[in-house]
């Protein structure tokens, strides 16, 4: 088989409970989204509720047998169809083959690419998946983006295992949901973004930045292990009761230091729930604005790398920036040769601080 553009090819184990684990996905493009239901072999249906360990990785570990699996292609417009039952193909008359060396691989394995390892940058997953298997993700270094959907998650070991890359988390829920972000964040050390945006929302209902951390074990002479961390990411990990995010809880490390977490990480953690203030106090918002209006240069540059313009019209719009942080800032994009966000900027300058012209009275004595 050889994929069509746009089109997935999923390798799936059937599980009991029509149910299913997906084994291998095979494309062309580095973004994948996959279905959350596949047609049965015997009819009906089976829900995708498992990656297997090592999925995406880019040498895969005790894949079951051809004769097990159920291969799948996903059309651009969604559509799944079955091609291969356990070993045998469905709906097409075998190839003639004139190849007399009974060893080689069939033709079709040959052509198909995995999407795994560096060639994955973003993945989207359904609400279905309930289990994400260990090493899933393992050594998927431009992976960026991962997306998930509402319902809770069981994540394995080392699911993210040399992901440099990732720095966003979407959850397709409300905030106040219970949902897998907490499983997912606890298995990521570097820094992250976490996004809550529902599928049917024009933008996120709030956006969370987790700081990097470090954890360390020391064992004492009376063997006890004493486990200490060094910065403030692993506390921000703990904010959630029943898999529900705890905004108070969150809000209120802020106030209490973050001299040893990277203060550009830190500046956007204070953007992100500024501008998009879901149960944020006025207290709080104190907080995160004092810390933005000094770090702006910080933000406005990692927004320029991104081209991110939208985000840049929103940290204007929080009106955070003075006089020398408009200079920084207009610096940053003159070097950068961001025309768009200069213009920006040159405009919020204005309206910010152009003197208002006093409006000419012409009175009438008769």
């Amino acid at each position: 088989m050889v994929e069509q553009a746009n089109e997935l090819i999923l390798d799936i184990l059937p599980l009991s409970a029509q149910t299913a684990r997906l084994v291998r996905v095979y494309g062309t493009a580095p973004c994948v989204a996959l279905p959350g239901t596949l047609p049965a072999p015997a009819g009906g249906s089976l829900a995708l509720t498992e990656l297997g360990d090592y999925c995406f990785s880019e040498k895969p570990r005790s894949l079951p047998a051809a004769d097990a699996l159920c291969r799948y292609a996903v059309s651009a417009d969604g559509t799944v169809r079955l091609t291969r039952a356990f070993g045998q193909a469905v709906g097409q008359k075998p190839a003639r083959r004139y190849d007399f060396d009974l060893d080689a691989p069939a033709a079709d394995e040959e052509k198909l690419h995995p999407v795994c390892g560096s060639f994955l940058e973003e993945a989207t997953l359904p609400d279905s998946v309930q289990v994400i298997g260990s090493c899933a993700f393992y050594n998927c270094r431009s992976l960026r983006l991962l997306t998930v959907g509402s319902g809770g998650l069981t994540v394995g070991s080392d699911v993210f295992l040399n992901c440099f890359a990732l720095e966003t988390l979407r959850v397709q829920a409300a905030p106040e949901q219970p949902t897998g972000l907490f499983a997912l964040v606890n298995n990521i050390t570097e820094a992250v973004q976490a996004q809550f945006w529902p599928a049917d929302a024009p933008a996120p209902l709030a956006a969370l930045w987790y700081p990097a951390y470090w954890e360390d074990i020391e064992e004492t002479p009376a063997h006890i292990l004493l486990h200490t961390f060094s910065g403030q990411g692993y506390h921000y990990r703990q904010c959630f009761l029943d898999n529900k995010f705890l905004p108070a809880e969150y809000d209120a490390i802020f106030p209490q230091g973050h001299d040893a977490d990277d203060a550009a990480i830190m500046a956007m953690l204070c953007f992100g729930r500024l501008r998009y203030p879901w149960q944020l106090t006025e207290a709080a918002a104190g907080h995160y604005r004092a810390f933005l209006a000094a770090n702006t240069d910080r933000v406005f540059a990692r927004l320029l790398k991104a081209q991110d313009t939208d985000s840049i019209r929103a940290l204007l719009a929080l009106d955070v920036l003075d006089k020398a942080a408009f200079a920084s800032a207009a610096a940053l994009a003159a070097k950068a040769e961001n025309a768009a966000a200069a213009a920006l900027l040159a405009d919020a300058e204005h309206k910010k601080y152009a003197p208002q012209s006093k409006k000419q009275r012409y009175d009438f004595d008769f």
